[in-house]
């Protein structure tokens, strides 16, 4: 009996252990669940309450967060005012599991934001948007185009829509964000306060008021938010212009001093730096000597050490600032503008400039981020540009360079027009249509085609192949100018032709056997392959319209 009575304590005794231990687990998971949850590459926000009041919310208080990964590795982020008393901070986690995070304010008697604390958890994304499945943008390994976190090559196309945040309403914006998600854009340009085409918003607000000493203005934020988060939930890279910077008094990146252009940029940086956005510090202006030394500065400033998102400069028609900012930490890609010329001389920046001969010079990913804009009135001849010269300007900007990507951009949605006009401020460019007019021109239709022609092959591999031409049409007239590109093995070889025409060919550097192609880049229509022993030296385009030739290896 005694034995019994033994044998029955301690089995109580582990019974209540076992409970006990259950239920401790129970309320670690309960609390575990309890935290907020992101997925991973979301986006992260909390909000801080000052203890205190200041004069000068913006520059009298800094507030910087570091997130403590799982993994125990630590992020700083700074926080954003966000009107009166309140600071928040965007994070977006790159890994699964339960991050922490701290506050410290540069005013530490602030008990609302200093010493704050929490924790959050990142869990696995389960959905269909590719920025989120994939993860943020980064260069290559061999530094020639992009790619998402896990490796997945990422082919910038991009519209330009400079006013659209600004001027749409909500439902505008849906509207157009829709359409050039079903055309295979994936990537939106935006400017982000008033500049020369836009005083302010759609209300007449403006982002920040003075000049000397500016005035972040957080109501103006609060409604761009919306703009910038519908950009990401539709599957697209946010390209925001931080610093508009062509002469003029309107823009901020040329009246501003230089200490007030950090001030903005700083604050745009910390508002939007969780969202996956690729960062234009300044626009359309002109770097170099003095004015290339400011803006370096400006961007070290801005951007700091720990670089998290991708950034370049978006610089005036007929420009290239590679070698200028090509070693700065904070530069990640080369963004050009061909601009709106149809001259001779416009022509051939293009196809011989700068594009052509430097991009062997560093290896970094070049982009065109202006070519001709569709229904814009050309520089030269006065007329607009059809779809034909957008496709040309993009296919030419595609295989002069190692490909990355391109823009795209149709007047009347840049400036976001309600009627036929011309953009404010620019009426040397003629009258736009309205947007919902401009949003359908057949070009933003002929970038799907673009694009579905690069994803049928692997594009990254490819590099600019001129030699691959017996001859040149457009040594006499650059409109006829045919560009070629080929994969580093040899087994893939691409030429396009403007104008129809023969392709003479120099045949012993293309693979043997052989399928050759054409594509139509106005339908996005493939001709039945031809296979052949030995590739054709001459190949007559279908008509005398633009093609592209695709020459595969055979097996």
């Amino acid at each position: 009996m005694k034995y019994f009575s033994l044998n029955l304590c301690r089995l109580i005794s582990i019974t209540s252990l076992v409970l006990l231990l259950f239920c401790i687990n129970s309320i670690a998971s309960d609390k575990k669940s309890s935290l907020p949850h992101v997925n991973q590459w979301g986006r992260f926000e909390t909000t801080f309450i000052s203890s205190e009041n200041y004069y000068d919310w913006v520059r009298d208080v800094r507030l910087q967060v570091e997130f403590t990964s799982p993994q125990g590795k630590k992020h700083t982020r700074f926080a954003f005012w966000d009107g009166r008393t309140t600071w928040r901070v965007r994070f977006s986690p790159d890994c699964i599991g339960t991050w922490r995070y701290q506050t410290q304010c540069s005013k530490k008697y602030n008990e609302g934001l200093h010493g704050q604390t929490g924790k959050f958890e990142c869990v696995p994304y389960t959905g269909a948007n590719p920025l989120y499945q994939h993860g943020a943008l980064q260069l290559s390994d061999n530094q020639r185009y992009l790619v998402h976190a896990d490796g997945t090559p990422f082919f910038w196309l991009a519209d330009t829509a400079w006013n659209g945040p600004l001027m749409a309403n909500g439902r505008e914006w849906d509207l157009y964000l829709h359409d050039r998600a079903e055309k295979k854009f994936n990537v939106i340009q935006f400017v982000t306060t008033q500049w020369r085409a836009a005083d302010g918003d759609i209300h007449g607000n403006k982002a920040f008021t003075g000049e000397i000493l500016i005035q972040i203005r957080p109501d103006f934020f609060q409604r761009l938010d919306y703009y910038i988060d519908d950009i990401n939930a539709s599957g697209m890279i946010a390209a925001p212009v931080l610093l508009w910077a062509v002469g003029g008094s309107s823009n901020p990146g040329t009246f501003l001093p230089e200490d007030q252009r950090i001030v903005l940029a700083d604050y745009l940086v910390s508002r939007y730096g969780a969202h996956q956005v690729v960062w234009f510090l300044a626009g359309d202006g002109k770097y170099s000597g003095e004015q290339a030394e400011i803006w370096k500065r400006i961007g070290r400033t801005v951007f700091g050490t720990e670089h998290h998102r991708l950034a370049t400069m978006h610089p005036c028609g007929g420009s290239w600032v590679g070698r200028e900012f090509r070693d700065e930490p904070w530069y990640s890609f080369i963004g050009y503008q061909s601009g709106h010329g149809d001259g001779e001389k416009n022509l051939r920046w293009l196809l011989e400039g700068p594009a052509s001969q430097q991009w062997k010079e560093k290896a970094l990913p070049i982009i065109n981020l202006e070519p001709n804009y569709e229904d814009i009135l050309a520089y030269q001849s006065k007329t607009p540009f059809d779809a034909h010269a957008v496709r040309r300007a993009s296919y030419w900007s595609l295989l002069i360079t190692p490909p990355a990507g391109v823009t795209y951009g149709a007047h009347g949605i840049w400036g976001w027009h309600q009627k036929e006009e011309p953009p404010l401020r620019h009426k040397n460019s003629g009258a736009g249509k309205p947007w919902h007019e401009a949003m359908r021109l057949p070009g933003s239709k002929d970038m799907k085609h673009l694009k579905n022609f690069f994803e049928s092959i692997p594009w990254w591999s490819l590099k600019p192949a001129q030699n691959l031409l017996a001859t040149q049409p457009g040594k006499n007239n650059p409109k006829h100018y045919i560009t070629a590109a080929q994969s580093e093995t040899g087994d893939i070889a691409v030429i396009y032709t403007p104008s129809g025409g023969e392709i003479n060919l120099n045949t012993n550097s293309l693979p043997h056997p052989a399928s050759a192609q054409w594509y139509n880049p106005r339908k996005g229509e493939w001709v039945p392959t031809e296979n052949l022993i030995h590739p054709h030296q001459t190949y007559t385009a279908p008509d005398d319209q633009d093609w592209l030739l695709l020459i595969r290896e055979s097996m």
